[in-house]
């Protein structure tokens, strides 16, 4: 069966899911998205999802022409149309055809776009026996100059870091902000367990708040954890007992290595380990 993508109102085949040249999504990377997964047939998390996306939009001054109930409506028709059980959905919406120019006036016909797919960002050793990360040298964008509580269309600052990461044999890159404080890696959340306490990166050290973040965050507290949001250094992920990262794709994935340093045994630890199981257990509705 041909994938069917939700362009312009209407399913078409994938083949035939085109936006215009003059789209400033394309020509500046003008636009917002989310990630959201499917689980059991049922798309996981989806208001705080498409909350988000119109926050995003909204500070980017971008009018999405369809209302978050007509959004989700779309999206359940295009995870339905493609039989997704268990994948992946990515929901774009684009500033429109313009000029060759920045003025979005000259802009029209917002376009929203939404891809149903299946996804495997890690292998499952990796959940397994845990990632190693390096420390890229880019830095997150600076919050002062665009706050990284928009998703926008614009990856090219992860997409440096990640390229610095494959090219040392990692899958992933720890990014510091302007500061020299841990903010994210280069598509993931990331969490350290110190003696008992779950820590991660506050809003302000220039962090996407992500869903799964906050999920786990909530796991976290119902399993009688401490949660702390706090400011870190890499010399704290160097000494944490364990490590992990969140993310919509990877889930909740253990880190056992930093730049050659091992973190904790070596090995995924035991919050990571049941983390990962409650949140295997909320994703199924368990």
């Amino acid at each position: 069966m041909s994938l069917k993508v939700y362009i312009a109102g209407e399913l078409v085949d994938k083949a035939d899911a085109k936006v215009s040249v003059f789209d400033h999504g394309f020509l500046y990377g003008d636009g917002v998205f989310e990630g959201i997964r499917v689980y059991n047939g049922r798309v996981f998390l989806m208001d705080e999802h498409i909350e988000r996306l119109y926050e995003s939009a909204l500070a980017i001054r971008l009018e999405i022409p369809l209302s978050p109930a007509e959004m989700a409506e779309a999206v359940n028709k295009t995870v339905a149309a493609n039989g997704i059980t268990e994948g992946y959905v990515r929901l774009v919406i684009s500033r429109g055809a313009g000029t060759l120019g920045l003025d979005i006036r000259r802009t029209s016909d917002p376009q929203v776009i939404i891809i149903a797919d299946t996804i495997s960002l890690y292998p499952p050793e990796m959940y397994r026996d845990g990632l190693k990360v390096v420390t890229a040298s880019t830095i997150r964008n600076h919050a002062g100059a665009l706050s990284p509580r928009i998703k926008s269309l614009n990856y090219l600052n992860n997409i440096l870091a990640k390229i610095e990461a494959t090219d040392t044999g990692c899958i992933e890159a720890l990014m510091l902000n302007a500061q020299g404080e841990v903010a994210e890696c280069t598509g993931d959340n990331i969490f350290i367990v110190k003696d008992g306490v779950l820590k991660t990166p506050p809003p302000e050290a220039g962090i996407l708040e992500g869903i799964t973040r906050g999920a786990v965050m909530g796991l976290a507290r119902q399993a009688g954890l401490t949660v702390q949001e706090v400011a870190m250094v890499r010399h704290d992920i160097y000494i944490a007992d364990e490590c992990f990262l969140t993310g919509t794709a990877a889930e909740v994935i253990p880190v056992v290595d930093l730049d050659g340093r091992k973190i904790g045994s070596g090995t995924p630890g035991p919050v990571t380990k049941d983390l990962l199981e409650r949140f295997q257990t909320l994703k199924t509705g368990g």
